[in-house]
Parts: structure tokens; C-alpha cells; sequence
């Protein structure tokens, strides 16, 4: 290629870009001079209106799910009420099968009755010392009780 091609194509591929970025510039403006209200057309209802129901659209909607609902039998209650009474697990009762605590004995210790600081009188008292600072969970299968 002779140095004159690599010019003309060296200008031509100048050229391009700078015809592309013109383009992308004038679309980027272009988003900037539309308005919010051109954009987005405010509604014919206020925010109260639309938080309690009352917006046109929302309207037939409520209406379908009014003639879509009824009252339950007294049969398929009392079904509903023995299902509920039956249905023993918690979270706390599943993670504490789950996870059970390890045991962590207590060492109790008696405090005789001394002079504190030369002449000042403590009674005797007792105190508790678990062995473990931490409170340890068994990981799930493993077991807790004794070999």
C-alpha cells in the first residue's frame, strides 16, 4: 500500500468516527430536552386515591375478586381448625431438634464466710461456673447423649 492510500484511508476512517460521535451526541441531547410531564403524563387520580383502591384500573380488578370469593362451609372450617390444632411443629422446636444444645455442666462452688480487706465481713455465698464459656450446638445427626 503506497503512503498516499494510507492516508486517504487514515482520513476516511477519521471521518467515520467523527460522524458517528456527532450522531451519538445529538441523540444524547436529544433525551435531555424532553420533560418529565412529556415523559411520564401525570394521572387523572391523586396518591391517596391510588394507595386506597380508588383508581379506575384498580376497580375491576377488586370487582373480580369479590364475585371470585365465598364464605366457607362450617364443615370446611372446622377441617381448617382441626389442621391448625394438628400442625405442632415451630421454628424454635424444628431448630432445637435440629441443632441440640450439647450439655454443659455446672460447676457449683461455695464461698465460706471470710474478712474481705482486713476487717470487713462477707457472708458466705455460692456461685455457678458453666465448664464451656460458649454455648455449643450439636451439628444435625450427631449425637448428644452418652456412649
Amino acid at each position: 500500500m503506497t503512503d498516499n492510500k494510507k492516508i486517504t484511508s487514515h482520513k476516511v476512517s477519521t471521518s467515520l468516527f467523527l460522524f458517528f460521535m456527532a450522531g451519538l451526541l445529538i441523540v444524547s441531547l436529544s433525551g435531555c430536552a424532553s420533560n418529565k410531564e412529556e415523559l411520564l403524563p401525570p394521572g387523572d387520580s391523586t396518591m391517596m386515591e391510588l394507595w386506597q383502591g380508588n383508581a379506575p384500573s384498580s376497580h375491576t380488578v377488586v370487582r373480580g375478586r369479590e364475585t371470585l370469593r365465598r364464605g366457607l362451609s362450617a364443615q370446611e372450617t372446622l377441617a381448617s381448625e382441626r389442621l391448625d390444632e394438628s400442625y405442632s411443629r415451630t421454628q424454635e422446636n424444628e431448630l432445637s431438634q435440629i441443632f441440640p444444645r450439647l450439655p454443659n455442666p455446672d460447676m457449683v462452688m461455695y464461698i465460706f464466710p471470710h474478712l474481705a480487706e482486713g476487717n470487713t465481713p462477707v457472708p458466705g455465698y455460692s456461685t455457678v461456673f458453666p465448664f464451656y464459656e460458649q454455648t455449643q450446638y450439636a451439628l444435625p445427626g450427631e449425637r448428644t447423649e452418652a456412649l
